[in-house]
């Protein structure tokens, strides 16, 4: 058995094999296949016009921060397709799309792909 590393910082980035991954509290996140980790922007409590929004009125975030990415899927050849995103970016996903998990207190969305729709720079 090996010994268990402690981790300094909350949040540490990992390349391993490609992969990349984040260390969220202790715990690593590696999704599979072409799923990808976010971690939702936090939904508007406030309107343009500075009107406060109840909690059953506030809208489902589309946006958020990549947290893990996977390898990729295959192609019919068995040559893996890369992700197009990588760990940090900004991007916009479905409203309903993905699975919602908590971690320590914390929500991700763990998405396909094909749930992305676009990065924003």
């Amino acid at each position: 058995m090996g010994k268990l590393k402690s981790v300094k910082n909350d949040v540490t980035t990992h390349n391993i094999n490609e992969v990349k991954e984040r260390t969220i509290v202790g715990m690593k996140l590696r999704p599979l296949g072409d799923r990808i980790v976010v971690k939702a922007e936090e939904a508007e409590t406030k309107t343009q016009s500075g009107l406060y929004l109840t909690t059953n009125s506030q809208e489902k975030p589309q946006r958020g921060e990549v947290i893990a990415v996977g390898e990729g899927k295959f192609d019919n050849e068995g040559k893996r397709i890369p992700v197009d995103v990588k760990v940090g970016d900004k991007v916009i996903y479905g409203k309903y799309g993905g699975t919602e998990i908590k971690v320590d207190e914390e929500e991700y969305l763990i998405l396909r792909a094909d749930d992305i729709y676009a990065v924003v720079e």
